[in-house]
């Protein structure tokens, strides 16, 4: 996004614009998925949906710009904000992790920023449930916060996904023990990334009637996903 504004504008603000601008003309319900980057990541209290958006960077603030347009547009609208997405298919924190923990026996993880590492099976789930309520409920659409409960760090983050390694016995040359915590500003990135990306899922919560499992579940059942099976033991 900071290399190429304009390409992440006509994705991430001006197709949303045009999807709601046609859903609106047809009475189409648009569900549309956006981020905690909307926020500066100031503090430590969760974020909220009514919190003021002040984005940090050309994602931030291109992904604002499409909620604002939907909004607008006065469709009936979905919009779920979300933070630190995992699948077990394409890359991911996880797996970079793995794959370093196999040819290294020290790592350095920034330990300053702050959110829940969410599924994406688990948004799905999500939106499958507020679609199913939304047509018995429309006062319920809007603007909601998802993602697991809970919340670690980027390093955290990773030494749950040694430690799971290593209890699975996969080969590797890194322990958690041996991820030196370091700050953000340790690294040279292209964009600001906020600290604080909590949100908060109350209103969520209670408007669908969920229960969020923890960051942790739906990180091992990726771990199970993505991870070779460790090598059967030599026969005697």
């Amino acid at each position: 996004a900071e290399s190429q504004p304009e390409l992440a504008r006509l994705v991430n603000a001006l197709a949303p614009a045009v999807l709601a601008r046609e859903a609106a003309a047809i009475g189409a319900l648009l569900v549309h998925y956006s981020t905690d980057y909307v926020f500066d990541g100031s503090g430590t209290t969760p974020w909220t949906e009514d919190a003021t958006p002040a984005p940090l960077n050309v994602y931030g603030h291109t992904k604002l710009e499409g909620e604002e347009a939907i909004r607008r547009s006065g469709c009936r609208h979905l919009i779920l904000r979300s933070s630190w997405i995992h699948a077990a298919r394409g890359d991911n924190f996880a797996r970079k992790i793995l794959a370093k923990a196999r040819i290294a026996d020290q790592l350095s993880v920034v330990c300053d920023q702050i959110g829940a590492p969410t599924g994406a099976e688990l948004i799905a789930d999500v939106t499958a449930h507020a679609l199913r309520a939304l047509p018995h409920r429309p006062e319920l659409a809007g603007t909601y916060h998802c993602c697991a409960s809970g919340e670690t760090s980027w390093h955290g983050y990773a030494g749950f996904v040694i430690d799971w390694a290593c209890a699975q016995g996969l080969p590797l040359k890194l322990t958690a023990q041996a991820i030196e915590a370091v700050a953000s500003d340790t690294f040279a990135t292209p964009a600001r990334r906020p600290l604080n990306s909590r949100l908060s899922t109350v209103k969520l919560r209670a408007a669908f009637a969920l229960d969020l499992p923890d960051w942790s579940t739906g990180v091992a059942r990726m771990l199970a996903e993505i991870s070779p099976s460790p090598p059967a033991p030599p026969r005697p």
